[in-house]
């Protein structure tokens, strides 16, 4: 390696990479892992170190270098035995992770007997020795890497799978090995308090660990919301660098920011999907049709050609120096062809006669999310013509309105079970997941019900486009003093809105959200109307009366000492706090006993 050369000039390469890789230079790293549910360290991960002079060696390269001198095997036990007679010397409590690959477990020139020994140091019973197979290496036989490891299994000796979700390792060496404990790798972990995609990926591991009798454990764990999130999904144990780094004397501590982590009592709010669905690899190209183009010197008869060979063309794109300047749709070029002497009269003149010079173009990267809103614009054309898709500008080829209507809908469909197509917040399905977490939990917390008051004839005197503009004003009210870590916020339908608080503080916070929504909303009604305090309309009663500005009514229940046993009784007790708010002054409070049929009054 020339980093070696360099730094030690005038030395033999061969000696120092023997000196790289002997015990002399080889030291010891300790990380804990401790359990959820206590805090407390219950084991260490033994890392290796190399303190080679004037060699900056890390773990991979010692590995790498290793492997290149065909000693990788011989390495790993030499460090494994290292660490295993560190962590006795120090007396450490708990287990020892050791990281070993299945080639150091498989290779011909080592035996079984051979791991054994390695790890056989007075002081350590195998009982506490967990061998983690780590993902570097490419398993081709998951079953015999199994047998080889009812050797150490026979001993005592537990198995893990490490970074699991990363590298080689795999649900056939999960299946095949059945491993104690399996380690989520760290690019799940870090981030999951943020990513609904992480968290439902971990939480399908959660089902499988489940099934199959395995233990996890979260890798990199950085930030407080991840542990708490990690212990919201039942995860047993976790290890990073929030709860401490590899150390050669590892403290016997967690550190004040991870036991702080653990002492919320609050449940994790789970993240949201960025966007309007989940994000799928969904684009224009995916809706491709490969169809010929003309150029403008080709004549109306080329055209007829062209549709008369393909029956379902349903338009022709022009295209000058590969870039589309115009499409011809099928339909109404028929039409216009049929016409007496119409083939005499334009058979000859050029394809660009009847073509729609302004078509509707589209990236082939563009994601389907993004086209939906060609189905909003004023310009219908694209049902007919459907539209050109290009990609740096050049002809690819053709898409049709009817493909790019059927996708489009199945991505609402699917995006209004679990979010609200205007606001994106989260729908019925997951504010009742939610709801359910908090009543298994047991912790106190407060459900309000927001509903627009004199909704419906701001929406008939305005339009729908100005109606959405006051719900999304109420969704901004609502998320903006929003603290992600304990409070939901849930658009389940019109101008219906759940906030879930878990705060002693949600009267007061709850009162300001109400506040500022009805001192903001009286800038979307027309200057006239602010003028004379509402807008001429028929209420209910269909009588014409003077209907006051919108402002918002709130129902809340408080949950403290005593819990409904489903999540429906709490929405059916907030929509009922709400309707008495919009029958009095707009606001309504009651804490809930099991006792009572309904519940008892606050505000």
């Amino acid at each position: 390696m020339p980093r070696l050369e360099t730094t030690l000039p005038g030395s033999d390469p061969t000696s120092i990479l023997d000196q790289a890789l002997s015990s002399v230079f080889l030291r010891a790293a300790f990380q804990p892992v401790i359990r959820i549910q206590t805090g407390a360290i219950v084991a260490y991960e033994g890392l290796i170190r190399s303190h080679l002079p004037g060699a900056a060696l890390t773990p991979i390269d010692l590995l790498d270098l290793a492997r290149a001198r065909g000693k990788l095997g011989e390495f790993e036990l030499r460090a494994a035995r290292c660490i295993a007679t560190e962590f006795s010397r120090q007396a450490l409590g708990g287990r020892l992770l050791v990281n070993l690959s299945a080639h150091a477990v498989l290779h011909d020139g080592l035996r079984p007997d051979d791991v054994i020994d390695a790890l056989t140091v007075p002081g350590l019973d195998f009982g506490r020795i967990t061998v983690e197979i780590t993902e570097r290496d490419i398993v081709e036989n998951a079953a015999a890497l199994a047998h080889a490891l009812g050797y150490l299994r026979a001993r005592g000796v537990r198995i893990a799978l490490d970074d699991f979700g990363n590298g080689h390792s795999n649900f056939e060496m999960w299946n095949e090995v059945q491993p104690e404990i399996v380690k989520i790798d760290r690019y799940l972990i870090n981030g999951l308090s943020r990513s609904a995609e992480k968290l439902a990926i971990v939480r399908a591991l959660c089902m499988v660990a489940e099934t199959l009798g395995a233990e996890l454990v979260g890798e990199g764990v950085e930030e407080g919301d991840d542990l708490c999130m990690l212990r919201e999904l039942g995860i047993p144990f976790a290890q990073g660098f929030l709860i401490g780094h590899p150390e050669s004397e590892p403290v016997g501590a967690v550190p004040v920011a991870a036991m702080q982590a653990l002492a919320s009592a609050s449940v994790p709010v789970p993240p949201r999907p960025r966007g309007p669905v989940s994000a799928r690899p969904l684009n224009a190209e995916h809706l491709l049709i490969q169809a010929p183009a003309l150029l403008p010197t080709q004549t109306n008869e080329d055209l007829v050609q062209v549709f008369g060979a393909d029956e379902r063309l349903h338009a022709v794109a022009v295209v000058e120096d590969d870039r589309p300047i115009g499409i011809v749709n099928r339909r109404a070029f028929t039409e216009r062809m049929a016409q007496p002497f119409a083939r005499e009269l334009f058979g000859r003149k050029s394809c660009t006669s009847f073509m729609n010079a302004h078509p509707l173009l589209c990236d082939a990267e563009q994601s389907l999310q993004s086209m939906a809103d060609i189905l909003r614009g004023e310009d219908q054309r694209y049902l007919s013509d459907g539209f050109v898709i290009t990609s740096q500008g050049r002809y690819l080829g053709l898409g049709t309105g009817e493909s790019l209507v059927r996708r489009v809908t199945e991505i609402r469909v699917e995006a209004a079970r679990y979010a609200n197509p205007l606001t994106f917040l989260p729908g019925n399905i997951p504010v009742t997941e939610h709801i359910a977490r908090l009543l298994e939990a047991g912790r106190p917390f407060t459900a309000t019900y927001f509903d627009l008051d004199q909704f419906k004839p701001f929406n008939d005197q305005y339009g729908y486009f100005r109606g959405d503009e006051m719900i999304c004003l109420l969704a901004s009210t609502l998320t903006g003093d929003l603290r992600h870590d304990t409070d939901f916020v849930g658009h389940i339908g019109g101008d219906d809105f759940v906030v879930l608080f878990q705060g002693d503080d949600w009267l007061d916070r709850c009162t300001q959200m109400r506040l500022r929504f009805n001192q903001m909303a009286p800038a979307l009604f027309d200057a006239a109307d602010r003028a004379r305090g509402g807008i001429e309309g028929e209420d209910r009663q269909g009588s014409r009366r003077l209907i006051p500005i919108t402002t918002v009514a709130v129902g809340a229940v408080s949950f403290v000492d005593e819990f409904p046993r489903h999540p429906e009784a709490v929405a059916s007790l907030a929509a009922a706090a709400k309707r008495i708010a919009k029958r009095g002054s707009g606001f309504h409070a009651v804490r809930y006993e099991e006792e009572i049929p309904s519940a008892q009054p606050i505000v």
